[in-house]
């Protein structure tokens, strides 16, 4: 029985169990269907996830930071393709499996529409089991081309569920996300294909212990950086992002937000951190630090702006990403040495972070989602005696709005907290100015709705009947939101669960 909940035997059923599932909701008919057999892999793939860890556990591995490799089929590099895992993917794993069941959970009622002709499950189901496929082996890839693919299969896959909606601006942010995608997987690609010329392997491990500072792995790092901050729409790279996220299916925007944009950034963190560290300088972390903190001023500012409560979001979701790259000039070069793995303070942060994040914005999307199809619009300005008709749907909201902004004893105020510890210990105070001008930002535009929520339909007399609440919601909808907004709060209480799965190994 030990044999069946080896690593050799786990792994390789994080990639293929999202496969099965994607084959299964293709072949099999009927919207309840596609829906039961969804729900049911998630849940074993959370199952799965946990038994990894657990065996970790058990084994006394606990998952050192070098990387615990296995070899698919017995072929290992630089012939073969190896899986790998650490700390900070496992952590990845784990969030990618909690988000997934809850996510699928709200899509069987989201998409469910019992007097339409067009049954979109058709096409949803199998692109959902895709992408999340995808994301399984990007965080599990041992290789830099096996992440190639990967990032193919997550781009293809995320912007096909961008455009399920076939309205004229899901088709356009789809369209602009694809390009933005195409270029820069072709970027990625260029970078690989100079790596292999300089070292002959392909390997992430390997390539860590013989990189060395020349122009060539320069240009590759370069390439690289490029490509995969268009995927993770960093500003001014951003362009694409807000109108892709503000105008697809809930769902599909909270795991946009919540994983696949997460999935570039931890790449960049692996190769500047730890595969190509030896041609990592101080000016280029330095770099992506301050465009990490335009993205905070820049992306809070245009959420103030925004008219429509998804776009809001979206807006905001530049803003946070942002924060996720004070860690590369907070990053302490002790903590990088070759072979070290990501580990530290500021690793242990932007993974707490990046846990935080993901579960406050998945709820307020889904939170967003329930009052637009309650409502028929997202017009903030409309949205006048919300807190009378979807109370639980604004308390949602507010939780993880509070998470965002940095109240405790939210996720999100633990987080900011350890960022803020780091940028002073390493004196480094003018990160911390950039994090509490953030906090105060979000508290502006989360009020800035909730002021326009709790308006009295009664007090207001320019309120028209259209205005008025106009579907029924199912309760397993907003029920779905409310469990990821109290992961916060929980998380808030148990840090802990958290920094001890991103920093172990780091005594060993």
């Amino acid at each position: 029985m030990d044999s069946l909940f080896n690593p050799d035997i786990l792994l390789p059923t994080l990639v293929g169990l999202p496969l099965i599932a994607a084959i299964l909701t293709t072949l099999l008919k009927g919207p309840g269907l596609r829906a039961s057999i969804s729900i049911a892999m998630a849940l074993i793939q959370l199952i799965i996830v946990a038994t990894l860890l657990l065996w970790f556990s058990n084994n006394g591995t606990n998952l050192e930071t070098q990387y615990q490799r296995y070899s698919l089929g017995g072929w290992g590099a630089p012939l073969g393709i190896d899986l790998a895992i650490d700390g900070f993917s496992a952590l990845m794993l784990v969030l990618t499996a909690v988000l997934t069941l809850v996510l699928t959970v709200y899509s069987r009622y989201y998409f469910f529409e019992p007097h339409s002709r067009l049954d979109k499950t058709a096409r949803f189901w199998p692109l959902w089991w895709l992408l999340i496929m995808g994301i399984n082996a990007l965080f599990l890839s041992g290789d830099i081309f096996n992440i190639y693919v990967t990032l193919e299969i997550v781009g293809l896959a995320a912007v096909s569920l961008v455009a399920l909606d076939g309205s004229r601006a899901a088709l356009t942010a789809a369209l602009r996300y694809l390009l933005v995608g195409l270029l820069g997987s072709l970027c990625y690609l260029l970078a690989v294909v100079l790596l292999y010329r300089a070292y002959g392997t392909l390997d992430l491990a390997q390539l860590n212990a013989i990189a060395e500072p020349t122009v060539i792995t320069w240009a590759a790092l370069a390439l690289i950086t490029t490509g995969l901050l268009l995927k993770t729409a960093l500003v001014p790279l951003h362009f694409w992002l807000p109108l892709a996220h503000g105008s697809a299916p809930a769902p599909v925007s909270a795991i946009l937000s919540a994983l696949v944009v997460k999935t570039s950034f931890y790449l960049l963190a692996r190769f500047w951190l730890d595969t190509l560290a030896p041609a990592a300088t101080d000016y280029g972390l330095l770099m992506l630090g301050v465009l990490g903190a335009a993205a905070i001023l820049w992306g809070s500012i245009q959420a103030l702006r925004a008219t429509r409560l998804k776009l809001m979001v979206a807006y905001s979701t530049v803003a946070q990403l942002g924060y996720l790259f004070l860690l590369f000039p907070l990053f302490s070069p002790d903590e990088g040495a070759r072979g070290a793995g990501l580990s530290g303070p500021a690793v242990s942060a932007v993974g707490y972070f990046i846990v935080a994040h993901a579960c406050a914005k998945a709820a307020m999307f889904l939170a967003a989602g329930n009052i637009m199809r309650t409502f028929g619009h997202d017009e903030i300005a409309r949205l006048h005696g919300l807190a009378k008709y979807m109370p639980l749907s604004l308390f949602t909201f507010a939780i993880a709005g509070a998470s965002l902004i940095g109240l405790p004893p939210s996720a999100g105020f633990l987080s900011k907290w350890l960022l803020l510890n780091v940028a002073i210990d390493t004196a480094q105070w003018w990160w911390a100015v950039i994090i509490l001008m953030g906090g105060l930002m979000a508290a502006m535009y989360v009020f800035r709705v909730l002021n326009s929520a709790f308006v009295s339909v009664d007090e207001n007399a320019q309120i028209e009947p259209k205005n008025l609440p106009t579907n029924k919601l199912p309760t397993m909808m907003s029920l779905c939101a409310f469990l990821l907004a109290m992961l916060t709060v929980v998380l808030g209480f148990n840090a802990e669960l958290i920094l001890d799965l991103v920093t172990v190994g780091e005594d060993v």
